[in-house]
Formats: structure tokens, sequence, C-alpha cells
């Protein structure tokens, strides 16, 4: 198979251009045919145009590249070797959505053939590729896995918004359901791959060592969390520690702060998730997972304390929440726990106004019911820096002061203004 694809005799194909698929598929076409599929035409159609719907890439990524973008199914059957890439969120109750990548199978199973490989890199529990998405295409395609066609897993690692650690300079886990299988799905990835692939020794270990990634960052981070709430009644501050504690040559930091997003704030959630139907129920990782759940209340409820400390009364203060993303300098919304933190407030019957310089307002809306305010009005009786773009590195106490009222509260959420608030009221997790 990798021959056939550097002779460009046969074509690899990208199931789910977000953030994970469209980079994947860009990089792949610089040296191999490639199809970039997706459901959502209107993304499909902006891609057409060189334009990225997540705003991640610029438009000169889509230079030089051998691609054809579509949405339909008919193209797909052009391929031979899929590489499956779509979301694997949770549901209301953080119990995992398999409904996009079951879906993606299911696509697969229409157009793969026998000889033909596919591979997933959504992120899913150890034994979700298969025994959840397999079985769906060997019935519906009639073929057997590993017999008529190969599979293997190699997890993504993308990180948006992140110019250092990119895809091709991070190195690749990869597997398969044989030696063979491997050698090739290896040889197919190190041709994009700078850094080189990891070979696990089998899917189950690949999807497993992706998903503690996630959990490990989660669970350092819940420490951070529940330190900072510890030390918070001590009244330091958590950054201090963390400095003190750094001049140590094995202490590894990690701060606190809310914990969204698409990987770190849901990962876990798959893996307790598999344990409990392995009848193992998760107590350290349940854990960390309920205290980052429990920051966004955390936050309000110190936000109201010190501006009723600061002589207002919550129920008719306005508040400016400075970012809406899931982290700094990206537009990514996904799992935003931002959201969670201005809903506290608000259940506080605060005024509260968003802005955010990346975030669409249209998406916005429609994914969390709120909107985005489109300029950083005057008055405000506190302001939370929930996100620290770029834009607001440079905000100093001064400006503060020009958009508060008097007595006025800063919430710093990341830590950033530490030193640099003298006379507002400051507080930081």
């Amino acid at each position: 198979m990798y021959q056939e694809l550097v002779n460009k005799e046969a074509k690899l194909a990208v199931i789910g251009l977000g953030y994970v698929g469209l980079p994947l598929a860009l990089e792949f076409a610089k040296t191999i045919n490639v199809i970039g599929f997706d459901i959502n035409e209107k993304r499909v159609e902006l891609m057409r145009n060189s334009i990225d719907p997540s705003n991640e890439l610029k438009k000169e990524a889509f230079d030089n590249c051998s691609i054809e973008f579509t949405s339909d199914l008919e193209k797909l059957r052009e391929a031979s070797f899929y590489v499956v890439a779509v979301p694997t969120p949770v549901d209301s109750h953080n119990v995992p959505d398999l409904s996009p990548v079951i879906r993606a199978s299911e696509t697969v199973s229409k157009v793969i053939k026998q000889g033909d490989y596919v591979v997933y890199e959504s992120t899913v529990y150890p034994g979700c590729t298969e025994e959840d998405c397999l079985p769906i295409i060997d019935k519906q395609s009639g073929l057997k896995s590993g017999i008529d066609y190969k599979y293997g897993y190699s997890p993504e690692r993308i990180n948006p918004g992140d110019k250092v650690h990119t895809l091709t300079n991070t190195v690749k886990i990869v597997s398969g359901n044989d030696a063979a299988s491997l050698d090739e799905i290896a040889k197919v990835y190190e041709m994009i791959i700078t850094a080189g692939v990891h070979r696990a020794p089998s899917v189950k270990v690949a999807e497993a060592g992706k998903i503690i990634e996630n959990t490990q960052r989660d669970l350092n981070i819940a420490l951070m969390n529940e330190l900072s709430i510890i030390f918070d009644k001590m009244g330091i501050n958590t950054y201090d520690v963390i400095e003190a504690a750094g001049t140590k040559w094995n202490f590894h930091k990690y701060s606190p702060g809310l914990v969204g997003g698409h990987c770190i704030g849901v990962d876990p959630y798959y893996l307790i998730y598999k344990a409990n139907q392995l009848g193992f129920k998760s107590r350290v990782i349940l854990s960390g997972r309920s205290i980052n759940d429990d920051m966004p209340n955390w936050v309000a409820t110190r936000t109201a304390q010190h501006i009723i400390k600061s002589g207002k009364e919550i129920s008719k203060s306005k508040i400016l929440v400075l970012g809406a993303t899931f982290k700094e300098n990206v537009s990514d919304i996904r799992n935003s726990k931002v959201v969670d933190l201005v809903k506290e407030l608000k259940g506080f019957n605060a005024e509260v106004e968003i802005v955010d310089p990346n975030a669409n307002p249209e998406e916005f809306a429609h994914e969390y019911g709120l909107t985005l305010t489109p300029a950083i009005g005057q008055a405000y009786d506190a302001v939370i820096l929930a996100v620290n773009h770029r834009e607001y590195e440079t905000l100093d106490e001064a400006y503060f002061q020009s958009i508060c009222t008097d007595h006025g509260v800063i919430i710093d959420i990341k830590g950033v203004l530490r030193g640099k608030i003298k006379n507002l009221r400051y507080w930081c997790i």
C-alpha cells in the first residue's frame, strides 16, 4: 500500500476535516494524492477556497497540495487508505458520545474494498476500534477486518494554537492489526512525520497510550486546583508556591485553571467509562475530573465574595469576562469552561458581558445560547481575565481602572497580572 501511495497509483482519504483532519490531509497532500472528506458541505466549500474553517491554518498551507475536498461518497470510493479523524466528545452526562466515529465507520463500510487500509485517529478508550468500529465496517461491507482489509490506530497529537509542537515534529504513535500492516502504516506516516513514529505492539496499546496523555495532565492540573483552594484559605498565592517548589530539579510545574477543550476535559471520561464496563470504579481519575469540573463554581463564588467585600451587591453588579475559548489564542470554543463560569455568575443575578477576539459570535450563540459583546464597555464592578489571549497581554492597571467603577475587582484566572495590580482589589486562583 505504501508504495502504491508513493507512486500515486492509490489515494489516501482523510474523513473529518477539523482541527486534526485538515492539517493531516494537507501534509499528506504535499507528497501523495489525497481526498479530504467532510459531511459539512459549507466547510468543504471554504477549504476548496483555501480557507481553514477552524482558523488554525493560513491560506499558504493549501499551496502545492494534491488534494480534492469533497462531501461526495462516490469520490471517496477512489481511495484505498482511509484515515478517520472525527471528534469523540462526551454527552451532557459525561458519557462517551461515539456517534461521530460510528457514522464515520458506516461511511467507510460503504466504500472500502478488498486490500484497503483503514486507520483511526480519533481519541477513544482502549478496545473501541476493534470492538465498536470495525464490526460496523465488517457487517455493512461484508468484508472481514484483518483479512480482507487491514486496519490500525494512530492517535492524533494536534495541539490547537501551538506553533512549536506541530504535526510533523511530534513523534507519532502507530499500530496495526499484524506486523505487515504495522510496517505499511508506519511507512505511510513516516512520509510526513519528521520526528519519526513509535510502533506500538497493538491497537489497544496505542489507544491507551493516547488517552493517558491527557488523563495525566488532567490529574496534575486537578492537584494544582485543589492546592489553589487550600492556599487561598491560607492567604498565600498558589503561583508563588509553584515558583518556590519549581526550584527543585524534579518538580514538574503545572498551573491551576479552568480545564476545558476537546481533549483534557473529555478524554478521562472515556477511560472512566471503559473501566466501569470492566467492573472497576475509578477513584483517582474521577476525583481529578470532579475537582476540575467544580472550578468554574469556585471562581464564581470567590468573585461574588470579593465584589461583596468591595461594598457592592452582587445582584446589581456588572462583570466583564475577557476570553471565551477553551484556551488562549485559538478560536475553538468546544467544552469551554468559561461558559460554566458565566452561567454560575448569572446564577447570582449579576449582569455579565463576554468578549473574545477569536471566538465566532454566531457559533458561540448557537452552541451555548450566550451572546458575545462586540466591544469592551465601561463601569464594570469586576473584570475576569479568563483566557489570556495575546490581545490582553499588555493590559495594565491603568487600563482596568479606566473601565471599572470605584473599588473594582480584578479576577485573574491565569495569574498573569500578579504584581501589576496595586490599587484595585485583586484575586487569582
